[in-house]
């Protein structure tokens, strides 16, 4: 039997934190590592206690606001900014730490991702924002493309 790598691992998690995503456009899922111990998980969706895009419809949509435009205007917290936000709350840092993404991120993620201290990035769908990924090059962080067919960083 083959073990998993710890990306691969890690990776295959995603795909369960992704269901739980309240966005009516993409499924996105974080995942903070640190020690190969998961610390910390986000998906998108809207803020606790608020009403979902399910339940009242999508601002975006509504307005034909294309991806990777105008991230203000939505209901949704994204994935990478809610796993930031519960190792706030709980006390844990992710300085020198890996998360883990269903996407690249957007240039607000990776300000935060910066500013947080995390280290590297493995993700495995591509965001179109070039200036994150201008931003993550110029702060030294590592950002590992992950293709999940076969299994292999890019």
């Amino acid at each position: 039997m083959k073990r998993p790598s710890w990306d691969e691992y890690f990776v295959e998690m995603l795909y369960v934190v992704k269901k739980r995503s309240t966005c009516l456009r993409r499924q996105v899922a974080a995942i903070i590592v640190k020690d190969k111990r998961m610390i910390a998980s986000g998906y998108n969706g809207a803020p606790t206690g608020l009403f979902h895009c399910g339940q009242v419809g999508c601002i975006r949509e509504q307005q034909g606001i294309p991806s990777g435009e105008k991230h203000e205007l939505c209901r949704g917290i994204h994935a990478e900014q809610n796993a930031i936000i519960q190792s706030a709350m709980h006390g844990v840092s992710v300085k020198n730490s890996t998360i883990y993404i269903t996407h690249s991120p957007c240039v607000l993620c990776a300000k935060m991702i910066i500013n947080a201290g995390i280290s590297r990035i493995v993700y495995t769908g591509n965001y179109p924002d070039e200036l994150s990924q201008e931003l993550l090059q110029e702060a030294g962080i590592v950002v590992d493309s992950f293709n999940k067919i076969d299994n292999v960083l890019i």
